[in-house]
């Protein structure tokens, strides 16, 4: 045991370095690369399931090795109080470690006051932190902006899929590079391999990275996941009753299996035995907590999302979990528009065609029969087909949009 430490931290510094040393190295995820490192503290954010974990400790041994300089905690540890956290850290601090990467951060009460205090406690050390409650994270009242940089960390794209699974690995590119170059690309990733069926296991089970750590139980893990949104963290933000989060679940089922189409809002907020105001702030809030996402109107502008013109699922995995037939329909239009939203651009619905994207290019997202009718005369439209490998002109295959992130 080094000198000055107590029993508690030589038993953290003993499951820090467990879990380094079970740490997988062999791929990184996107957001990897992007994260400048060399700000004092880094905040990364996400859905459960995403990665953000296995991001620190990766981290930690690219730069520290297995020295004694840096420490993951991971703060979910039922016996580690406030108190007993601070008094670990000094503890740390005073016997040479000067990076904390400290993991499952909204476990902590007040977890916000407890960052910025470490940050101007101890102004020599470097933290990089995360959590899965987006919610918790959203809603945190301290102010470190100004002294954070944070991220989000999306669930794996298409691309990233078979570079995880080992199949090719191939570097994003923008959507500027795709829809020049969409023919040449798609030739480049389907040499020598099938796509369709990767793609359509992807649909199924290939969003969040554990799907690896149990295959024949990951639809059970995700709904797990589900539940702990609900269960757990929208009561910590949100005056809700039980049954209002009980039909939330069965709404999330709904919307799981049905075709795309404007909700009946007044229908959905009975449903959910709540008035508009609350209802509003819980699609809201679910949206925020990557189960839901909105689509607004291009024609109005529409920030107020009281009345979103489509709900979906926020990704297909969560569709498959939540639904033993999802609409297939359905499936496509989740999957164009998480892949573009997750690589960062705007998504709307435009008076004519399916999709404007950054209030520029227009998509008609359909099967493998799907035609240019509605939207032949408008410059900068393409049709996005599903079920097929390669198309040309202004005729793109659908699962080359995973590869912009």
């Amino acid at each position: 045991m080094t000198k000055g430490m107590n029993m508690d931290t030589h038993r953290l510094r003993e499951i820090s370095d467990r879990l380094l040393e079970n740490t997988p190295n062999d791929y990184r995820r996107y957001l990897y690369t992007q994260i400048d490192w060399r700000n004092r503290m880094v905040c990364l954010k996400g859905a459960r399931g995403t990665g953000k974990s296995t991001i620190l400790r990766q981290r930690l041994l690219e730069v520290h090795g297995h020295s004694e300089e840096a420490i993951y905690l991971s703060l979910d540890y039922l016996w580690l109080s406030v108190r007993e956290l601070l008094d670990a850290i000094d503890s740390f601090y005073k016997n040479g470690v000067n990076a904390f990467y400290l993991d499952e951060v909204h476990h902590v009460p007040d977890w916000g006051a407890l960052m910025k205090n470490l940050y101007d406690i101890y102004p020599d050390i470097s933290i990089a932190y995360s959590g899965s409650s987006l919610l918790r994270l959203d809603g945190s009242q301290s102010d470190l902006s100004r002294r954070q940089m944070a991220y989000e960390l999306k669930g794996l794209s298409f691309r990233e899929y078979l570079a995880f699974e080992g199949v090719k690995d191939i570097p994003a590119v923008t959507l500027e590079e795709l829809l020049a170059n969409h023919r040449e690309l798609a030739f480049e990733v389907t040499r020598g391999i099938k796509i369709l069926p990767l793609f359509k296991r992807y649909l199924a089970c290939g969003y969040y990275p554990f799907y690896k750590e149990s295959p024949s139980g990951y639809a059970e893990r995700i709904v797990e996941v589900v539940n702990k949104v609900l269960d757990s963290d929208l009561p910590t933000i949100e005056d809700v009753t039980p049954a209002t989060i009980r039909r939330t679940k069965k709404m999330l089922s709904v919307l799981a299996a049905s075709c795309p189409q404007q909700p009946n809002m007044a229908k959905l907020y009975r449903e959910l035995e709540t008035d508009r105001n609350q209802g509003v702030k819980m699609l809201e809030v679910l949206e925020r907590a990557r189960l839901l996402m909105l689509v607004a109107s291009g024609r109005n502008k529409l920030d107020n999302l009281s009345k979103p013109e489509k709900i979906y699922c926020d990704n297909p995995n969560l569709m498959w979990a939540l639904s033993s037939d999802p609409n297939s329909g359905t499936l496509r239009e989740t999957f164009f528009v998480n892949q573009l939203r997750a690589a960062g651009h705007s998504v709307l619905l435009p008076a004519q065609g399916d999709y404007t994207v950054d209030g520029r290019w227009l998509f008609e997202v359909g099967g493998k029969t799907k035609r240019f009718t509605q939207i032949k005369d408008i410059p900068e439209s393409y049709v996005v087909n599903d079920e097929v490998e390669n198309t040309e002109g202004n005729k793109i295959p659908l699962w080359l949009f995973g590869f912009l992130y």
